[in-house]
C-alpha cells in the first residue's frame, strides 16, 4: 500500500514537471514569435526615422549609417531586450537561456559599434584633408580593441566567470599573443610612423622594386599597403616594410612645378674637332646660335691677338669646337622651348667620356607633368637633337655586332 502511494506521488510529480516544462517551452516559443514581431515593427520604425533624418540633413553620415545596416541592428538589439524582459517578467528560466540572450545582446552591440565605426571612417575619408591619411589602420586598431574586450565580455556572460579571470589567463599567454600578432603590432607602429613622418599617403606614386611595386597607393591598412601598378596589377606590401626597406615616393615630383627630363646623347669622340673659319661661316646660318658664334668669335680673337697666338696651326690658342657649339645650340633650344619650365634648372652638360663616347646630358623640367604629355615632350626634344647633330658634323655612338 505504501509502495503504491509512493508510485502515485512520483507519477504526479513527473506529470507536473512535464507539464511545467511544456509550459516553459511554450512561453519561450511565444516570446520568440513576439520578439520577431517586435523586430519587424521596430525595423520599420527605425528605418523611417533614419530615412527622414537622411532627407532633412546635409550630412552624409546618416546615409552611411543606413548603408551599414545600423537601423536593422538596433531593431535586433531591442528585440533581444524585449525577449529578456518578457522572460524575466514571466519568471521563466531555461537553463543557460538568459546567459545566451545576454551574450547575443553583447554580440549585436559589437556589430552596431562596428557599423558605426565603418560609417564614421567612410565619412572621414571624404574630408579633403583626411582622404589621403591611413584611416583604415587607426580604425582597425580601435575595432580590434573593441572586439577583443567585447569577446571577453561575451565569454564572461556565457560561462558566468568574471572578466578578470580571462584577463589573468591572457596575461599568462602574452608571449604567445605577441608572437601571433607580431605582424599586426609591427604594422600598427609602422602606420603611426608613416602618418607622423608623412612618408606615404593614399594616392602617392611609389616605386619599390624588391616588392615588385610601381604605381599608386590605393590603401593603407594595419597589415598591408596596396599598390595599383601601372599594368593594373595589385601588389600588397607589409606596412612595416615601408619603414624598414627603401622605396621611392614620387609625390615631390607631382607637387613640384615641373617634371624632370634627364636624357643623354652619346657622341663619337672621333667626330669631335676644331672649327675653321669656313665652318663657322656655314654654322652662322643657324639662327639660334648665330649671335652666340659672333660673340664667341670676338672674345676668342681678342684673347688670341692679345697673347700673339700663332694661328698657322688650328690647335694653338682658343678655338671653337663642333661639340661646344652643339652644346650651346641645345642650351639655347631648351631655354626657348615653350614646354620647358624657365624658373627651374635648364642645362646641357658634358659628362665623363666612356666607351660609348662623350655623353651630353639634357637636364630640364617640363611644365606638363602628365606622364603621356611628358614623354611626348622628351621624345620631341631628343628627336630634334638627333636630327640637328649632323649639321655640326657630329656622329652618335651606334653599337655594331662583331663580324664573324
Amino acid at each position: 500500500m505504501k509502495k503504491e502511494f509512493t508510485d502515485t506521488l512520483m507519477e504526479q510529480g513527473l506529470s507536473w514537471v512535464w507539464a511545467s516544462s511544456i509550459t516553459v517551452i511554450a512561453v519561450f516559443i511565444a516570446a520568440i514569435f513576439l520578439g520577431l514581431l517586435v523586430a519587424w515593427v521596430t525595423k520599420l520604425i527605425l528605418r523611417k526615422v533614419f530615412s527622414r533624418l537622411a532627407r532633412n540633413t546635409k550630412t552624409h553620415l546618416d546615409d552611411l549609417l543606413i548603408n551599414n545596416r545600423v537601423p536593422a541592428l538596433l531593431s535586433y538589439l531591442l528585440t533581444l531586450y524585449f525577449i529578456e524582459w518578457l522572460l524575466i517578467t514571466l519568471a521563466v528560466q531555461i537553463g543557460n537561456g538568459n546567459n545566451i540572450l545576454k551574450a547575443l545582446e553583447g554580440l549585436v552591440t559589437l556589430l552596431i559599434i562596428r557599423a558605426i565605426l565603418n560609417a564614421v571612417k567612410t565619412s572621414l575619408k571624404s574630408v579633403k584633408y583626411l582622404k589621403d591619411k591611413p584611416l583604415d589602420s587607426y580604425f582597425q586598431v580601435v575595432l580590434g580593441a573593441v572586439w577583443f574586450l567585447g569577446g571577453i565580455a561575451i565569454l564572461s556572460l556565457l560561462t558566468g566567470k568574471s572578466i578578470a579571470a580571462y584577463l589573468t589567463t591572457l596575461g599568462a599567454l602574452s608571449a604567445v599573443l605577441l608572437l601571433i600578432f607580431k605582424d599586426t603590432l609591427l604594422g600598427f607602429v609602422a602606420s603611426i610612423q608613416i602618418s607622423i613622418n608623412d612618408t606615404v599617403r593614399i594616392g602617392d606614386w611609389i616605386s619599390m622594386p624588391n616588392q615588385n611595386a610601381d604605381g599608386d597607393v590605393i590603401g593603407i591598412s594595419l597589415s598591408t599597403v596596396r599598390v595599383r601598378n601601372f599594368d593594373n596589377t595589385i601588389t600588397s606590401i607589409p606596412t612595416y616594410k615601408l619603414i624598414s626597406d627603401a622605396f621611392i615616393n614620387w609625390r615631390g615630383m607631382a607637387e613640384s612645378d615641373g617634371r624632370r627630363i634627364k636624357r643623354q646623347l652619346f657622341i663619337q669622340s672621333s667626330s669631335i674637332r676644331f672649327l675653321t673659319t669656313k665652318d663657322l661661316e656655314k654654322l652662322t646660318k643657324i639662327e639660334r646660335i648665330a649671335d652666340f658664334i659672333d660673340q664667341k668669335n670676338i672674345e676668342i680673337d681678342h684673347e688670341n691677338q692679345s697673347n700673339k697666338v700663332d694661328k698657322s696651326l688650328l690647335i694653338n690658342g682658343r678655338n671653337l669646337t663642333n661639340l661646344g657649339l652643339f652644346r650651346g645650340y641645345i642650351q639655347s633650344y631648351l631655354e626657348q622651348h615653350p614646354a620647358i619650365h624657365k624658373e627651374l634648372t635648364v642645362m646641357c652638360r658634358q659628362l665623363t667620356p666612356s666607351a660609348q663616347g662623350v655623353p651630353l646630358e639634357i637636364y630640364a623640367f617640363s611644365l606638363d607633368k602628365n606622364w603621356i604629355n611628358y614623354e611626348g615632350i622628351a621624345a620631341d626634344l631628343m628627336d630634334h637633337f638627333l636630327a640637328a647633330a649632323p649639321y655640326f658634323e657630329l656622329r652618335f655612338f651606334e653599337w655594331q655586332a662583331p663580324q664573324v
